[in-house]
């Protein structure tokens, strides 16, 4: 292992490590622009120049690998000269618009011009302008600002694996733009904002609304899909103003997906503010007091039942359970898209590899299941592994554009079997694979034979010698960020439709029920946080908090229990869910028995020791799931049509209903030309 010397201080590395990275290491800062932790080295921006002792010039530190005796100076005056020359070419150009540009206040440029730069340019000649270019409604483009990192076009290449940007012209003429003017096509596209180390590419939603210092900053986790991705969130007064990522390796790295980014104008559109109640047909504001007392005498001589939507929260999960559990209600269910899932053993509902795992893993198999909408992130590492060893990923579902290659192998489950019974050039692969993983989706299990299909998946994972010591490879990809908090706290009664066995039901942010089939004689509650499809049928109406508007737990797909942190306060008279639940259960005449977060918290504890282990994923126990039966023929159906609109706050932003516009009916459009 190499031995240096950076500026006095020695350090010992792995081989291959650059300078830059050994200096890191040592707490040592080496400015740069185009060199990034999660992108190839390009070495094109210079702004890293160190001096290596009996070099015949300064060397680019990002692409140099150490060497054993090498001494290396950071601060030596042949460094810095060669820095402040780098930095004044990099200015010739740029424009000197910082009180306007949004990157002001955290812009790489600024910091490192001050820090790393001259304090006069030589130039005077004009400045040259480049004509900026159209990305979609995500990404604004101010391409005069571009310095040429490359970071835009490495990340299209190699992270969201579409190949639209790139490196136009030479010299003077030379631009970064995409070769067909269009939007952007990648579920991952907003990275590009946090990539760029200058002001060129910022959010077109964002732009001039807000400066860096003026913001209150929250770290919390997001709700929209299952995955979990760590977000920060940031807002001025009582109102959210962006979501940005947060570092967390074993989930979603560095990056977000647009919706997480861009659907943050949801959370003031379409809000519920305060309660309501259904009189003479209408829906009437109420005060708490009057929709409490409107249920409780509503619930005598019904038989009640409930259901947890896709973005509860374990504890409001776990208040409804308890008070359910008082009221003698056994109709319990979180299983909206009625997904045949045995919730008895976790290792048949869990992505028991883990979100990191996946980098381990030489096979995959993909079934019922689109993880570049259902999951981003999940998409985006199969890509990371695909593109390190170029694994061999198989699909059985319908075809699509994953960004990457894939063998397709049929659309249902008579594929399954096919593999199960060794046929097949995939079973080769799956065969010879020392990880393989199969990923099986809601696709293939919202329909009647859906544990049949779960029996048939667990046992292709046996053959093929998925589940072994040291190694999970069987995955089930939700979508619902609620589901497996919900499933772990046992909020099932064992069927899917229980909204239809009851003439009282209680939805806690159930909003993808078609409730149109519902009796008309149904008394429903709707405790939720946006005006969506199911406080259009409700009875009475309790406003709800949204997640970045209360402290709360959530289990992401993995079975990773995590905490949301509260940020602004709800809108209006509305509260915290499992306040709501608290305060009606003392209405009913069946208080539950606590009174703070922290009791709650304990109470989840006592249900499930997995929530005793914040930020953790358990090994699940392996045994059999699912129940035996004859699979249909049926082929399998995707469950999301449309990434930009999913659920309540999805479907209220104006931003991703801009997306649906330009990047769903526009594709429907073109399909349908072409099927002529």
């Amino acid at each position: 292992m190499p031995k240096l010397t950076i500026d006095g201080m020695e350090v010992t590395v792995e081989p291959g490590t650059s300078i830059l990275q050994a200096a890191e290491k040592l707490g040592i800062e080496i400015p740069r622009f185009c060199y990034h932790d999660k992108l190839s080295v390009p070495a094109n921006c210079r702004m890293c120049l160190v001096e290596v002792e009996k070099s015949p010039k300064p060397v680019a530190s990002c692409a140099m690998p150490c060497g054993d005796d090498m001494k290396v100076f950071t601060q030596s005056a042949i460094a810095k000269k060669a820095r402040k020359g780098v930095m004044e070419m990099l200015l010739i150009n740029h424009p000197l618009d910082c009180p306007i540009c949004d990157q002001g206040g955290e812009c790489d440029l600024q910091d490192q011009a001050v820090s790393f730069g001259f304090d006069r340019s030589r130039y005077h000649e004009e400045k040259r302008a480049v004509k900026d270019k159209e990305m979609g409604p995500l990404v604004k483009t101010v391409m005069t600002r571009c310095i040429h990192c490359t970071r835009c076009v490495r990340f299209g290449e190699e992270i969201a694996g579409v190949d639209e940007l790139g490196v136009l012209g030479r010299g003077e003429h030379l631009e970064i733009g995409n070769y067909v003017t269009q939007a952007m096509t990648s579920e991952l596209s907003g990275n590009l904002i946090d990539v760029c180390p200058v002001g060129a590419l910022t959010s077109k939603p964002y732009a001039f609304t807000a400066r860096p210092w003026e913001l209150h900053k929250t770290e919390s986790v997001d709700v929209l899909d299952a995955v979990g991705s760590n977000i920060r969130i940031d807002c001025r007064g009582a109102e959210v103003l962006r979501i940005l990522p947060r570092l967390h390796e074993d989930i979603n790295e560095e990056w977000i997906s647009d919706k997480t980014r861009f659907a943050v104008d949801g959370l003031k559109n379409q809000r519920l503010d305060r309660p309501y109640v259904r009189k003479n047909g209408k829906l009437q504001p109420a005060t708490w007091p009057e929709a409490f007392d409107a249920i409780a005498a509503q619930l005598k001589n019904r038989k009640i039942g409930a259901i947890v939507g896709d973005l509860a929260d374990c504890e409001s999960i776990i208040a409804l359970k308890d008070l359910m559990r008082a009221l003698g209600a056994a109709n319990l269910e979180c299983r909206q898209d009625t997904a045949q899932i045995d919730p008895a053993q976790p290792a048949g509902y869990l992505f028991n590899t883990t979100i990191a795992g996946i980098e381990k893993a030489d096979a995959i198999l993909l079934v019922g299941t689109n993880p570049r909408v259902e999951a981003a992130l999940i998409n985006a590492r199969i890509r990371k592994t695909w593109l390190a060893k170029r694994i061999k990923i198989g699909v059985i579902g319908p075809q699509m554009d994953l960004n990457y290659p894939t063998k397709y192998l049929g659309a249902g489950p008579e594929t399954l079997e096919e593999l199960l019974n060794g046929k097949g050039a995939f079973a080769d692969v799956l065969s010879k694979a020392q990880n393989p993983m199969i990923i099986l989706g809601a696709g293939a299990l919202r329909r009647a034979d859906g544990l049949s299909i779960q029996v048939l998946a667990r046992k292709v994972a046996e053959k093929y010698n998925m589940v072994k010591e040291g190694w999970n490879g069987y995955n089930m990809l939700h979508s619902q960020a609620a589901r497996v908090g919900a499933l772990s706290l046992g909020f099932v009664a064992g069927n899917a439709e229980t909204w239809q066995k009851v003439n009282a039901l209680y939805l806690l942010g159930a909003d993808e029920l078609p409730l149109e089939k519902m009796e008309v004689n149904t008394f429903v509650i709707y405790q939720g946080h946006h005006g969506d499809r199911g406080a259009t049928r409700a009875d009475v109406i309790l406003p709800g908090a949204a997640y970045t508007e209360k402290n709360a737990t959530y289990v992401n797909t993995e079975g990773r229990p995590q905490h949301a942190r509260q940020a602004i306060f709800p809108p209006g008279e509305a509260r915290e869910d499992w306040k709501i639940i608290r305060s009606l259960s003392e209405v009913l005449g069946k208080t539950l028995p606590y009174d703070t977060l922290a009791q709650v918290r304990q109470r989840l504890v006592q249900e499930n020791g997995l929530f005793n282990e914040i930020d953790a994923v358990r090994s699940a126990k392996w045994v059999p799931f699912g129940k035996e039966g004859k699979c249909d023929k049926a082929p399998f159906v995707l469950p999301i049509n449309n990434f930009y609109m999913t659920d309540p706050i999805s479907r209220a932003s104006r931003v991703m209903a801009e997306c649906t516009k330009v990047f769903v009916m526009k594709a429907d459009q073109e399909r349908a030309v072409a099927r002529g």
